[in-house]
């Protein structure tokens, strides 16, 4: 088991049990992400299992939120582990995380922030940060770049998740076919048994929604809510293109 200090963790995941927004730490209402109507004064979210799925459409503040619960367990917004900062952080991509993260406040049992926090747009960066100080230190590197892009994340998700910790995914699917998917899964399933480790995803794929006995919530503009994959418009969409694609398509490009 990991340790925190000298004392070793045996509860079993989630250790995050929730965070909720500080109002009282918010200067400006019309500075993003506060502005968004997903971050009212009562905003709170809570973690009930070990795996935590958020769904919603684009421009709603899934990421942002998961980059707020990634600097709360001390991860950089741009993406990492704790206490590594990607090469090019200066110019990963705007990150409003931090920002969330000085006016969320957290409970934990225990506080843990060993893990890692992975975003398809700084990969690379992690990966070649991650050659390179294996090779500093005189040893073989893990190669992930000798890969393709959908193997080489899941050699990094392979090498870095079996570990305790709270791991937080930010469309992990986006260099995934749906064969790496399923793969996907089973490392999940691993993580799971495990009892070690908590994650945190945000996901657009369906496939990955359907993860048995983790807790799926719809963001909508408003709120947070449990939903079945069932009922998502992603699962929508993509039984009505199953059930007849070129009719689907024809008629989306019609309208």
């Amino acid at each position: 088991m990991s340790r925190r200090g000298s004392r070793t963790i045996n509860l079993p995941a989630p250790y995050l049990k929730r965070v909720w927004l500080d109002p009282t730490k918010v200067r400006d209402r019309e500075v993003y992400p506060f502005c968004l109507p997903i971050f009212p004064d009562d905003f709170e979210l809570n973690f009930e299992a070990a795996i935590t799925i958020i769904v919603g459409e684009n421009g709603t503040g899934k990421s942002t939120i998961l980059e707020g619960i990634a600097a709360l367990a001390g991860y950089d917004d741009a993406g990492g582990g704790k206490g590594y900062m990607p090469v090019d952080h200066s110019e990963a991509r705007e990150k409003m995380g931090g920002q969330l993260s000085k006016a969320l406040r957290a409970s934990w049992l225990p506080k843990i922030t060993n893990g890692w926090f992975f975003r398809a747009e700084s990969f690379f960066s992690v990966a070649r940060y991650l050659d390179k100080a294996a090779r500093d230190a005189g040893q073989v590197g893990p190669d992930f770049l000798s890969h393709s892009h959908g193997e080489g994340f899941l050699r990094f998700f392979e090498e870095r998740c079996q570990r305790q910790g709270i791991f937080i995914f930010d469309e992990p699917e986006s260099a995934l076919s749906p064969s790496r998917q399923i793969e996907f899964l089973k490392l999940l399933r691993r993580m799971e048994d495990s009892r070690i480790c908590q994650v945190i995803m945000a996901t657009h794929a369906p496939l990955l929604m359907a993860y048995p006995n983790a807790r799926l919530l719809r963001l909508g503009k408003y709120e947070l809510e449990p939903t079945t994959v069932e009922q998502t418009d992603h699962y929508r969409v993509m039984r009505e293109f199953c059930t007849d694609p070129r009719g689907f398509v024809e008629a989306t490009l019609a309208e």
